[in-house]
């Protein structure tokens, strides 16, 4: 199945809440090339495992995939890449490729875990063309739609974030406090703010 295909590197250049799907989240992968982007829709705890390692923060304890990957880590097996291998009515698929040393293991996850697990490891993620070609989003269509969504939302009106009327200090013992309740969204948030300040 698609084996003699070419295999093409994605990296990840977003994340953010689905338009689509309430709850749910769109993790945008490009190719190599930057003229195609990969949407895919994940849940909220997938969301939370990847962008904990994307904002550079460190839960006070560790989430599933840092177990997983501890884990792997204290058997001496490494994860070498991660590939989305197929696309099936709107669900892709995917695998780990391990190597403990005297084989290379691949084992079948669901591409959030996959991607989540590629970060820790620092590992490429990879794809093959169909799958660009089936559900890939070329970046010049996408730039076009957002004219056009810029266009509309030109009425739209942004109430400011509460966070700007506070200092640098409550921000950090927020980020803090979100770290230890484990919500990550808010504490990506608020790096982000500390780091517009600095």
């Amino acid at each position: 199945m698609h084996v003699m295909e070419q295999k093409v590197e994605l990296n990840i250049v977003g994340l953010s809440y689905s338009q689509t799907q309430s709850g749910a989240y769109a993790l945008v992968l490009e190719d190599s090339t930057r003229k195609r982007r990969l949407p895919i829709i994940i849940g909220n705890f997938e969301a939370q495992a990847i962008a904990v390692v994307m904002e550079g923060l460190t839960p006070a304890r560790p989430l599933t995939h840092d177990a997983f990957s501890n884990v792997l880590k204290e058997f001496d097996v490494q994860l070498v890449e991660v590939i989305i291998y197929n696309l099936v009515e709107g669900i892709y698929y995917a695998k780990l490729i391990c190597d403990n040393g005297f084989k290379q293991l691949e084992i079948d996850v669901r591409s959030s875990d996959a991607i989540a697990l590629a970060l820790r490891f620092q590992c490429p993620i990879f794809t093959y063309d169909f799958i660009l070609n089936q559900a890939g989003i070329s970046v010049e269509e996408e730039r076009v739609a957002d004219q056009h969504s810029d266009d509309e939302d030109e009425d739209d009106f942004e109430a400011p974030a509460p966070e700007i009327q506070k200092s640098i200090e409550e921000l950090e013992k927020e980020l803090n406090e979100a770290i230890e309740n484990e919500d990550y969204e808010r504490a990506s948030q608020l790096r982000d703010e500390i780091n517009k300040r600095k």
